[in-house]
């Protein structure tokens, strides 16, 4: 087992592996199964890449998605290791190169199409010499409890019938325990299940409610000019927004681009890849469409709405800051979103579960505890202290007596037979004469205009909270009229008192993200010298990201696989000014020492 220590230094650089890590690999090159469960960023590549490299043979890594493998591959390459992938984007030359290299044992790890694999069972992989393991990754897509279900993966079990002395492994970020069950039931594993921390505690978690489109566009483009070259990515419901939002971010000079299902293949193709090169700062992208890229430099995620439940959530906000370096997530979120997102769940094949899933988002959102500690609840991780990054922790909310305006809200509501949705309710409050308020003749109503003092943005976020609190509920199915619960009776007739949370508008995307949290530069120990440690010069970060970028266009990398951010921080940190020194930085292995050392070096020398 010593020899896996060799390889994760000199391949990947590392002189030890993250939390079991290690035990999967045990189990794996021991000839056992497994399920392993870790956040995206956790480091479950390492879990099928190092066996790989240490077994005789070849690994097949079964993927989903093209984008993804040509990412692995080429981080794989980077390092110095023999690695393919075949699926639908290859000519028949390509794959030709590919079938000889497989045969003659050329290559360690073949990544495969699921769709490609299931055709090539009895025919290219019984060619291959020898199969060291099967690595089935982002396996939820098993499962039909799992968010990203696909029905080809159902059929991975014919590799148990046809390798039946083969290890697997199935891994994923983001499963249930209903998902985990079915996962192991569909792949017939006999094994062990490993469940990593979900804590990333280096992403900052935060929500914005009731914000209106004006406000979200301010808040967006203030937080992005507040990064200037930091890439992330919008995540919206609609195409519309996503090509609204895009353009909004294009008219006040940020390199970005739309990236939706409507879109022509060529079109995402090149915005993707435009995303990866960091030729474009911002991808605007429905929340339904997978990005499918490794991009370990994205350092912030906006929501635009709500995403339909906490895995969705969870999976898009782990995008950002995979190396480890610290991340920013935001979330936007309406009463608009939830009359939404209710009205597709309740169209969908799931109703029951769907709807369920998303009302814990909804809680979520809704929280006024530690946002990490719901999420690591969630996944069955109990947490027994506030995270401190995230805006429940950094800003408690404030509360005041809001019976009066509760009781308005209401009134409307009841006054209007609570056939009305919470949009009349507003026109109603604000006096306004809206073509439903003259119709319905609501102007006439004692409670027209009561509500004129208070704004129609707040008025919103009122009536969310008072759908948070319980006092009224809406009936989606009967035209999401909106109905006074037994509670919001009490608070009506004087029963009982209502608290609201004080609004909060303040425009803090302006701040200056902080860029030390949760990162941490170990000290390097080189052998027979003192340990060296320093401070980060920014100014030399900037000239590493700068010649970083240069040697990826130059080899057609994207900038991530040449070095991770979180190298970057260490080298402008660190300062080595040898080969040596530089070798030990956690990340760069003796390929890229060699292939990059000397450049990088020639830059450290005019900072130190």
């Amino acid at each position: 087992m010593n020899d896996i220590y060799n390889i994760l230094q000199h391949y990947f650089g590392y002189s030890s592996f993250r939390p079991m890590q290690e035990d999967v690999i045990r189990r794996v090159m021991g000839g056992g199964d497994c399920l392993v469960l870790m956040p995206t960023g956790g480091g479950k590549s390492i879990c099928y890449q190092v066996p790989a490299l240490a077994l005789e043979g070849t690994a097949v890594v079964v993927s989903p998605l093209i984008s993804l493998m040509k990412d692995q591959v080429e981080a794989l390459r980077a390092n110095g290791i023999e690695a393919e992938a075949l699926n639908s984007g290859n000519d028949f030359s390509r794959d030709t190169i590919i079938r000889r290299k497989l045969v003659s044992g050329q290559l360690k790890l073949l990544y495969v199409s699921p769709e490609r694999l299931l055709s090539e069972i009895d025919y290219l992989l019984k060619q291959i010499p020898q199969i060291s393991l099967f690595a089935i990754d982002e396996a939820h897509c098993i499962s039909q409890w799992g968010h990203d279900f696909r029905p080809e993966y159902t059929q991975l079990a014919q590799l148990r019938e046809a390798f039946p002395s083969v290890p697997m492994m199935a891994l994923t970020a983001t499963a249930d325990k209903v998902t985990r069950t079915d996962i192991i039931k569909q792949l017939r594993l006999k094994g062990e299940v490993f469940i990593s921390s979900f804590d990333r505690p280096n992403l900052s978690l935060s929500v914005k409610r009731g914000y209106s489109t004006a406000e979200k566009q301010r808040f967006i483009l203030n937080f992005i000019k507040a990064r200037p070259t930091e890439p992330g990515i919008v995540y919206c419901l609609s195409r519309k927004n996503t090509e609204a939002v895009s353009a909004m971010l294009q008219k006040h000079g940020v390199s970005t681009a739309p990236y939706h299902a409507g879109l022509s293949q060529h079109d995402r193709d090149t915005a993707q890849e435009q995303f990866k090169q960091d030729n474009v700062q911002v991808i605007c992208a429905t929340i339904a469409f997978g990005m499918g890229i490794d991009k370990s430099n994205v350092r912030w995620i906006i929501h635009y709405n709500m995403p339909k439940s906490i895995e969705n959530f969870y999976q898009e906000i782990g995008r950002a800051g995979r190396d480890g370096a610290p991340a920013d997530t935001v979330l936007f979120y309406s009463l608009q979103d939830v009359v939404q997102l209710s009205q597709f769940a309740r169209e969908s094949g799931q109703r029951d579960i769907n709807l369920d899933k998303l009302h814990q988002m909804q809680q979520y959102a809704e929280s006024q505890v530690c946002r990490r500690r719901i999420l690591l609840n969630y996944f069955g991780e109990l947490s027994d202290h506030d995270c401190g990054n995230c805006d429940v922790c950094e800003n408690p909310p404030r509360r005041f007596d809001g019976t009066r305006l509760v009781q308005m809200a209401l009134s409307a509501a009841r006054r209007a037979n609570e056939q009305i949705r919470t949009s009349t309710i507003i026109e109603i409050l604000r006096g306004m004469n809206s073509g439903v308020v003259q119709r319905m003749h609501f102007d006439r109503l004692p409670t027209f205009g009561v509500g004129r003092d208070t704004s129609a943005q707040d008025w919103q976020d009122y009536l969310l909270q008072m759908l948070q609190l319980g006092y009224i509920e809406i009936a989606y199915d009967e035209h999401s009229r909106v109905v006074i619960t037994p509670t919001g009776e009490d608070v009506l007739f004087g029963r009982r008192k209502a608290e609201l949370a004080v609004i909060d508008r303040q425009q803090q995307a302006t701040k200056k993200p902080r860029r030390r949290l949760g990162l941490e530069i170990p000290t390097i120990t080189i052998p027979g010298m003192a340990p060296t440690a320093g401070t980060e010069d920014s100014r030399l970060f900037e000239a590493l990201r700068q010649l970083r970028k240069r040697c990826a266009d130059e080899e057609g990398f994207p900038p991530y696989i040449v070095f991770s951010d979180k190298v970057l921080h260490a080298l402008a940190t660190q300062k080595p000014t040898t080969l040596e020194a530089f070798g030990y930085i956690p990340g760069i292995g003796d390929h890229k020492r060699q292939k990059y050392g000397t450049r990088f070096l020639a830059v450290i020398q005019k900072f130190v």
